[in-house]
């Protein structure tokens, strides 16, 4: 413990100001909110809508898919426009119109050029000017602007609802008809719009920036970058630069590699006997490879719908699965394959760590593992019969679409979720319990992935602080301390000590070693990365300190990225450091890939659209999935999957794996996510990037642009990293089905390692307890 205090103290006053930070500057969101209104009213005294209309709005905007229906403020889905942005421009665009018509009798494209600056200075005054009022709660608008506010949202309530006119603009939405059919549901929905709107465009007071920092670009209303956007990306560039430097001057001066440990002759972890509770493991890795295969497939498919809206190569499919429910269930998934991994490396690691079988671990393992079941399936259904409006709005809520992504099932099964989530920390907790006790380097490395489990049991439950009407700048706060803290942050820290364990316990590298080298890579990643979720907030109705915050932290985020390849090369050296370590190359190998795409999807493809200027013009476009799928699947996908393979492989440690199935199996996979990502994702998010900054982002979100030939035959061209992608899912399922039927062994191996396994038989229980 001596020689890694001062790491120690490092690391807990690096967690003590990273939550300090986030936690000061959350109250500061909670404080300056925009407003929602008690009434909008015209200024003739007429009610148009109420903070329960635009609330009750929400939640019907929740109930047909939410985020996974286009995107508010920029979150949400990409095939749909941005509900924000676009009623923005086609409110403004009424409002001109109308005021061309009252000023000089003739539409604005009728007039001079000095008339029409005229008229656009009306526009702009019009939409920036702040009235409402706190005392009272009332924001009042024009009667002209009323009449445009009207005229928009009609174009929305025949948009849901049947109107034959916008049948085509339905399609290339990828919305289907009558997708919201009751009509008070459509009116309040638009009531939330005109809100989220309208905090884009009015100056928050003292101010000369709207709620939103003048998020989204649009001419029309003035929205233009903020000096803050600017000034804060280069601070954040600057940040990048220097920690890198840094990074690179103590790798070269400082860091000297340890001597490493002689190697065992064989796999320690052949001496260990696998527990009942470890065996019972083999499920869950079964059920992660199913889950996965189903993900993928649901991915292709809302892939598909970006081409023919609602249609699947002529079948009408979306008359039962749905856009919004194809890409729920596709990004739903991810989560639980993912986290579902590494609850079985936790179940299986912590009888091995602490040396023995806790009383009722297997009825443990056998119970969470029906729970999962039963949240998946439960919360897949609530889901689509949320979307199908099937459900009332507070029932749906709870039982159905919460409309948030990442945490879209209902609340009742996020709180099953997280019960389960709270009995696999138990059943860790016990199994690491008699490795807590002991002394030395190993314990260290115990107490780090205890505390990683921990977080990963606890920090799900802040998707709790927020309910179906609460505001949506507040939701958004608490929603990314899940998807940032809990699956890109905590997950990050289990699997770097979840590894850490692995490679001490192979024997080599030493337990002093690991610890260290798991407390310095912890702390920089959550010092950075804490206070780094406020980059996900910088124009989600939050203060400009926010996003100093963000800009600032999230650039030191990539820092530790710049050395990954020194990573991949450690692991890529300490796999070949023993003869026996060939037994476990293709999860080592899953682990070099993780190592590539961090430092391509999260480091570069993250930082491209993390400085406010960028993510001023980016956020919402094909930039951000750029970044989703090359972090999600290239790290945490990569990272799971590496994890699976070894726990199967020590689930059944007789035979010698084929190489072939898993060689395409990582290959197809890696290469298909790389050909997606450069034929169709990144030209499209660049495509659309320079319409955003040229005309704004309605435009480089609207039917019009999209359905452009060429960016429709970049679409199209998805198709060839996707069925790439598809064949390596393929041949991974095929090859852990043929774990069971034998046929992803060379022939004759599996008899050959029973015969030396049961050799070993003697030895187990002593060195279990070692």
């Amino acid at each position: 413990m001596t020689t890694t205090r001062k790491l120690w103290l490092i690391f807990g006053s690096a967690l003590f100001i990273a939550f300090f930070v986030l936690g000061w500057y959350g109250r500061e969101i909670y404080r300056q909110v925009p407003p929602i209104p008690e009434l909008v009213v015209t200024s003739a005294g007429r009610t148009l809508f109420t903070k329960d209309d635009i609330l009750t709005g929400q939640q019907a905007w929740q109930s047909m898919g939410g985020q996974q229906v286009g995107s508010i403020w920029g979150h949400g889905a990409y095939q749909a426009p941005d509900w924000s942005a676009d009623w923005l421009h086609r409110e403004a665009t009424a409002l001109r119109d109308a005021l061309a018509i009252a000023e000089y009798g003739r539409g604005f494209e009728g007039l001079t050029s000095s008339e029409k600056a005229g008229i656009e200075a009306r526009v702009r005054d019009e939409m920036r000017g702040n009235t409402y009022d706190p005392s009272s709660g009332i924001l009042r608008i024009s009667e002209r602007r009323a009449a445009a506010v009207a005229l928009t949202a009609d174009h929305y309530e025949r948009l849901f609802g049947a109107d034959p006119k916008l049948a085509t603009l339905r399609d290339n939405y990828a919305i289907v008809a009558d997708s919201v059919p009751d009509r008070e549901r459509r009116r309040t929905m638009t009531a939330f719009f005109f809100w989220t709107s309208w905090a884009a465009a009015a100056e928050r007071p003292g101010t000369a920036v709207s709620y939103t920092n003048n998020w989204p670009h649009e001419s029309l209303v003035g929205n233009v970058p903020t000096a803050a956007s600017v000034v804060w990306s280069l601070v954040s560039i600057a940040l990048l630069l220097a920690g890198i430097g840094a990074l690179v001057w103590y790798k070269l001066f400082h860091d000297r590699d340890e001597e490493l440990p002689e190697p065992p002759a064989a796999d320690p972890f052949r001496l260990l006997s696998a527990t009942p509770s470890m065996q019972a493991v083999w499920k869950y890795g079964v059920i992660v490879i199913a889950l996965f295969v189903v993900q993928v497939l649901l991915g292709a498919v809302v892939a598909h719908y970006t081409v023919e809206g609602t249609g699947f190569f002529g079948l009408p499919l979306a008359e039962v699965l749905p856009y919004s429910v194809a890409r729920t269930w596709h990004v739903q998934l991810a989560v639980f394959w993912i986290a579902t991994a590494f609850l079985a490396a936790g179940l299986y690691l912590a009888p091995a760590v602490g040396g023995h079988e806790p009383p009722f671990q297997k009825l443990g393992v056998n119970v969470l593992f029906a729970a999962l079941v039963v949240v998946v399936g439960g919360s897949l259904v609530g889901e689509w019969l949320s979307v199908q409006q099937r459900l009332g709005l507070d029932v749906g809520f709870w039982f159905g679409h919460q409309g948030y992504e990442y945490v879209d099932l209902g609340r009742f099964w996020q709180i099953a979720l997280f019960a389960g989530l709270l009995l696999w920390l138990t059943l860790v907790l016990r199994g690491l319990w008699p490795a807590l006790r002991d002394h030395g380097h190993r314990r260290q490395i115990v107490l780090l992935f205890a505390g990683a489990s921990g977080a990963i049991g606890l920090f799900y439950g802040a998707g709790f602080f927020y309910g179906a009407r609460t505001h949506l700048s507040i939701m958004e706060y608490w929603r990314w301390w899940v998807v940032h803290l809990w699956v890109e942050g905590f997950m990050e820290v289990f699997a770097t000590a979840a590894l850490a364990f692995i490679f001490t316990r192979f024997g080599l590298v030493r337990a002093a070693n690991a610890t260290a080298a798991v407390l310095t890579a912890s702390t920089i990643y959550l010092f950075a990365g804490i206070p780094g979720t406020f980059h996900h907030l910088y124009f989600s109705g939050t203060p400009i300190s926010i996003m100093a915050v963000g800009a600032t932290f999230s650039a030191l985020e990539v820092v530790p990225l710049a050395l990954i390849g020194f990573e991949a090369w450690e692991t890529y050296s300490l796999g070949r450091r023993a003869e026996w370590m060939s037994t476990y190359q293709w999860p080592i190998r899953f682990f070099m890939g993780v190592a590539f795409w961090n430092l391509v999807g999260a480091g570069i493809f993250g930082f491209l659209i993390n400085p406010p200027i960028a993510l001023y013009y980016m956020q919402g476009l094909n930039t951000t999935p750029l970044h989703g799928h090359a972090a999600l699947f290239g790290v945490y996908g990569l990272l799971a999957l590496g994890l699976v393979l070894f726990v199967l492989r020590r689930l059944q440690p007789e035979g010698v794996w084929k190489d072939r199935p898993l060689s395409l199996a990582f290959w197809g996979m890696n290469l298909g996510l790389a050909l997606m990502i450069v034929l169709s994702l990144l030209p499209i998010g660049l495509a659309q990037t320079w319409a955003s900054v040229d005309h704004g982002l309605w435009y480089a979100r609207s039917a019009e642009f999209l359905q452009l030939p060429a960016i429709v035959t970049l679409r199209w061209l998805r198709i060839v990293g996707d069925t790439i992608f598809l064949g390596g899912v393929a041949a991974l399922a095929w090859f852990v089905i043929g774990l069971k039927t034998g046929w992803s062994y060379v022939e004759g191996s599996r008899h050959a390692g029973r015969q030396a396994l049961a050799g070993n038989a003697g030895k187990n229980a002593a060195n279990l307890a070692r």
